[in-house]
């Protein structure tokens, strides 16, 4: 049985380093952990264009499990197209779908595993629940925190970290990585209690 583990975000370097796309910082980790050239050497980690093309994938082997990790090429709100297409090529069912976000109602360097659940406002989710018609999906949510003042949503998660963010989410994508492996090679009550923060 195969697992697709996708991480959401929006493609091109504009976006690379914000909030909104700690799914795709976590999907890196994981291609290097699949035997991706290791992080901080080439970009690439394995990635390939999809037939599709409506997104990038690696394949091959994480926790003892065959893994599928794709990024959706589209913009966020855009993201159940290509989930559902790679769901479909790679025959796989909602109950091995694993989807890593950002999430604004966890402080930041929170985390939280669960099955299934609503969108809480978050558009790729939405974009999923819609395409593939289920939100019986594994999230691992990688907590942003709200934003400060009166900063809208949008351009708080369109931002780049602060400083201070920076020097501790490799650790945060790191544990999110962590947390990806644990559902896979154990459960979800495992996992939650584990990672659950």
């Amino acid at each position: 049985m195969t697992w697709l583990v996708v991480g959401l975000g929006n493609p091109g370097p504009t976006y690379s380093s914000t909030r909104h796309n700690v799914g795709y910082m976590v999907a890196d980790v994981l291609a290097a952990r699949m035997g991706g050239t290791p992080l901080g050497g080439s970009k690439n980690l394995g990635w390939k264009k999809h037939k599709s093309g409506r997104a990038d994938v690696v394949e091959g082997r994480l926790a003892g499990e065959r893994v599928v990790l794709g990024r959706p090429r589209s913009y966020m709100n855009e993201s159940g197209g290509p989930v559902s297409t790679l769901a479909k090529f790679f025959d796989v069912e909602a109950d091995h779908l694993i989807v890593i976000h950002d999430e604004l109602d966890l402080d930041f360097g929170r985390l939280r595993v669960k099955l299934g659940g609503g969108d809480n406002g978050h558009n790729g989710l939405r974009s999923i629940r819609q395409s593939i018609a289920t939100g019986d999906f594994y999230r691992v949510r990688c907590g942003i925190g709200r934003p400060p003042g009166r900063q809208t949503v949008e351009d708080y998660v369109l931002k780049s970290y602060s400083t201070a963010e920076r020097k501790e989410l490799p650790l945060t994508v790191e544990l999110a990585a962590d947390a990806v492996e644990s559902l896979l090679s154990t459960d979800l009550a495992t996992t939650q209690s584990a990672f659950n923060s």
